[in-house]
């Protein structure tokens, strides 16, 4: 491939990394936090990328001027690049150009519940009805405090339509270490009254600790429950993952 060809490849590239990480699409792959380590790639790529273009054109321009002849084969036709490089620019373009999803169900039901952590002190909720957790934070706090925390409060919780063992739906959420290829899930179990969402639907429930708990056929996790009082489909939010 020409050095013009990987160039162009590369300020492409370069552009696509700056448009996802000032539209938040970075979003769906890495964690928040990367967003200026990502944004200083991006704009090094394309500063690399313009002086590589720059300095071949002003070569070539030079060439062509100082050894005319050695352009041309004898028969009128001047050398080429193969054209066969340019075609690394059709994944380039699919991802300037096309959002991929964030990872949902499916993902979710091929790998087994994130492993919860057991603290040595829950401390007491802050005042508010309902307080609003992470899924992490309440299957947490449902498993190893036995729901002690969680006594008497409505809880508020945001994630997406999973299909359970059963069949039933669950609550979902995909917990990044550091990028969308290490994501694993984090699920809780839902009581109470019956939703009808289908799966990848983004959901807002409200409810209260559940004395139930379940085991994720994938890895034998504990999976804790929340007994739902009410609930609303919501849009996916900007930040999809935990």
């Amino acid at each position: 491939m020409s050095r013009m060809a990987q160039a162009v490849i590369m300020l492409l590239f370069g552009g696509a990394i700056i448009k996802a990480t000032v539209t938040d699409v970075f979003l769906r792959y890495v964690k928040e936090g990367l967003r200026p380590f990502l944004l200083v790639a991006g704009i090094l790529l394309v500063a690399a990328a313009i002086m590589t273009i720059w300095y071949d054109l002003r070569a070539s321009r030079h060439g062509a001027e100082e050894h005319p002849e050695e352009h041309d084969d004898g028969h009128g036709h001047g050398h080429h690049e193969p054209r066969v490089g340019w075609l690394l620019l059709l994944p380039v373009l699919g991802l300037l150009l096309i959002s991929p999803p964030a990872l949902g169900s499916f993902a979710a039901g091929q790998a087994g519940s994130v492993g919860l952590s057991a603290a040595s002190d829950y401390p007491p909720l802050p005042a508010g009805d309902p307080i609003e957790l992470s899924l992490l934070d309440y299957a947490s706090r449902a498993v190893f405090d036995s729901g002690r925390s969680l006594a008497g409060r409505n809880v508020k919780m945001t994630g997406f339509i999973t299909p359970g063992p059963d069949g039933k739906p669950m609550l979902a959420r995909i917990v990044l270490t550091c990028c969308a290829a290490d994501g694993r899930p984090i699920k809780v179990g839902l009581t109470g009254v019956p939703l009808d969402a289908p799966p990848d639907a983004w959901i807002q429930v409200v409810g209260v600790y559940s004395t139930e708990v379940g085991t994720d056929p994938v890895n034998q996790a504990q999976v804790a429950y929340l007994e739902v009082k009410s609930w609303q489909e919501i849009d996916q939010p900007k930040q999809p993952y935990a």
